[in-house]
C-alpha cells in the first residue's frame, strides 16, 4: 500500500484498540525505510490523540541523539496540553535507519558525534519535571506551556545497556523483545534488581514488547506469520522493501511452520495462533518475567487480519470495550 494508507490505517487501528479497552498505543520512530511510514511521531501521536478518548498515546520511541532535550520537552507539553493524561513519552537510543541516515539528520556535521545520550536522557526529565539545581543556567528558564503534570516517561531497549540506564534513573522501562528476543530475561532481572526508586518512582515497572498475530486457527496464524519471517530474513540480508503478501511468502519460504525460538531464546520473537493460544503464551511469559504490561506489534500483509488478530487477542484477554 501507499505511505499515506499506511498512516491512514494506523488512525483507524486506533480508533479499533480504543473502542476495545487496550491501554496504550504507540508509534514508532523510523528514518528513510521504505517498508515504514513513520518518521515523525510526535505528529501522529498529535492525530492519534484527536481520534480517540481514552486510550494514552504516545512515542515508542522519540530517539533522542537526533534532537535537543529542551525541543523533546517542549513538543510532549504541548501534546500533554492538548491531551492532559493520556500522553507517554518512550525514548529511545537507536538512530532509527542507517549511519547515513543518522549524519544527515544532524545539525553540526562536524567531527565525532559524542555518545552522550545518557546527560541527554538527565536533561530531557529535568526540562519535564522543572528539577534543574537552582545554580544551573537551565533553571532560569520557564519552559512552555506549564501546567500540571507531564507526559508519562518510558526508557525503550533490547540490551542490558538500557536496562541499567532505566534502573539507575528510576524510570519505567519497556524490552524490545520482538527486537531482540535473547536478552530479554536477563536485561530485566537486571532492572528489577538495581532499580533506584525516588520520588517519582518507588518501584520498577516493566512492558515487554513482542510480536503477536492472532487468527481463528493456529493453522492460519501460522499462515500470515509467513509475511512476517519473510520480510525479517530479508532486512538480515539487507534487502528493505514493503510487507511481502503471504503467497509471496509461502513461495519463497515454503510452508514450513512458525519457528521454534533459537538457542538462548526462552521464547519467540512472535507469538501466533489462535487466541487462546497466544493468550497463554502471553500470561506465561508475563508471569516468569513480572512483567506489568504487554505491548503487542502485529506485522501482517492485511490490514483487515492485523485488525481481526487485535480484535480476537482484546476478547482472549477479557478486555472491557468502550
Amino acid at each position: 500500500m501507499t505511505p499515506a494508507e499506511a498512516l491512514h490505517n494506523t488512525i483507524e487501528l486506533a480508533r479499533l484498540a480504543d473502542r476495545l479497552g487496550y491501554e496504550r498505543y504507540w508509534i514508532a520512530e523510523h528514518h528513510a525505510i521504505v517498508s515504514l511510514a513513520s518518521p515523525a511521531p510526535e505528529i501522529m501521536i498529535a492525530r492519534v490523540a484527536a481520534e480517540t478518548s481514552r486510550i494514552r498515546v504516545g512515542s515508542g520511541a522519540v530517539l533522542l541523539p537526533h534532537y535537543s532535550p529542551l525541543k523533546v520537552a517542549e513538543t510532549f507539553r504541548v501534546l500533554h496540553a492538548l491531551y492532559p493524561n493520556r500522553i507517554d513519552l518512550g525514548v529511545g537510543r537507536a538512530p532509527g535507519g542507517t549511519p547515513l541516515d543518522a549524519w544527515a539528520l544532524r545539525r553540526d556535521r562536524e567531527g565525532q558525534q559524542p555518545d552522550d545520550f545518557g546527560q541527554q536522557l538527565v536533561e530531557l526529565i529535568a526540562w519535564l519535571e522543572g528539577e534543574f539545581p537552582p545554580d544551573h543556567p537551565f533553571s532560569r528558564i520557564k519552559i512552555s506551556p506549564a501546567m500540571p503534570g507531564v507526559p508519562e516517561i518510558w526508557l525503550l531497549g533490547s540490551s542490558r545497556w538500557s536496562a541499567s540506564a532505566a534502573a539507575q534513573l528510576g524510570l519505567p522501562y519497556s524490552f524490545a523483545h520482538f527486537i531482540d528476543p535473547q536478552p530479554t530475561r536477563q536485561a530485566v532481572e537486571y532492572y528489577r534488581s538495581h532499580f533506584v526508586p525516588d520520588e517519582h518512582a518507588s518501584k520498577p515497572r516493566v512492558m515487554i514488547g513482542l510480536g503477536a498475530i492472532c487468527a481463528e486457527s493456529d493453522e492460519e496464524a501460522a499462515r500470515l506469520l509467513t509475511s512476517a519471517r519473510l520480510f525479517r530474513r530479508r532486512i538480515r540480508q539487507g534487502i528493505i522493501a514493503p510487507i511481502p503478501t503471504v503467497e509471496e511468502a509461502i513461495a519463497e519460504l515454503g510452508q514450513a511452520p512458525e519457528m521454534p525460538p533459537a538457542p538462548n531464546e526462552e521464547w519467540p520473537r512472535y507469538f501466533a495462533g489462535a487466541p487462546e493460544t497466544v493468550r497463554d503464551r502471553m500470561i506465561d511469559m508475563a508471569s516468569v518475567l513480572n512483567a506489568e504490561e504487554l505491548m503487542v506489534v502485529t506485522i501482517v500483509h492485511d490490514h483487515a487480519a492485523r485488525r481481526r488478530s487485535y480484535e480476537l487477542l482484546a476478547e482472549a484477554f477479557g478486555l472491557t470495550p468502550h
